[in-house]
């Protein structure tokens, strides 16, 4: 894994490598809006995840995860604050997450 910085650091240096698209966090699936494309968990993978603190406010602690799939040859960048997503997301797809998050 790499070391970096900044969360801007982060997503330059993951972009160079290839994951160019942007997901975001759907109710039982992750999702890619430029490509309208939905995964669920089984569909990708995470490979690499970075956490970042904040450091006045803890709200602004943040995870990217460097997502890829199978699906479509897709590899891109997710980005979501600590925790935010428990509430609002699938068993499945929470699991999948925390394994790489905790």
């Amino acid at each position: 894994m790499y070391v970096y910085d900044t969360l801007t650091a982060a997503v330059s240096d993951l972009e160079k490598r290839g994951y160019e698209y942007d997901f975001i966090l759907g109710p039982d699936y992750i999702e890619c809006k430029a490509i309208d494309m939905q995964l669920m968990p089984e569909e990708f993978e995470i490979d690499e995840f970075y956490r970042f603190e904040g450091m006045n406010d803890p709200g602004d602690s943040a995870v990217i995860y460097a997502i890829s799939s199978p699906v479509g040859n897709l590899k891109g960048v997710m980005i979501d604050a600590y925790g935010v997503y428990a509430e609002n997301v699938s068993p499945e797809l929470l699991d999948k997450l925390k394994m790489h998050h905790e």
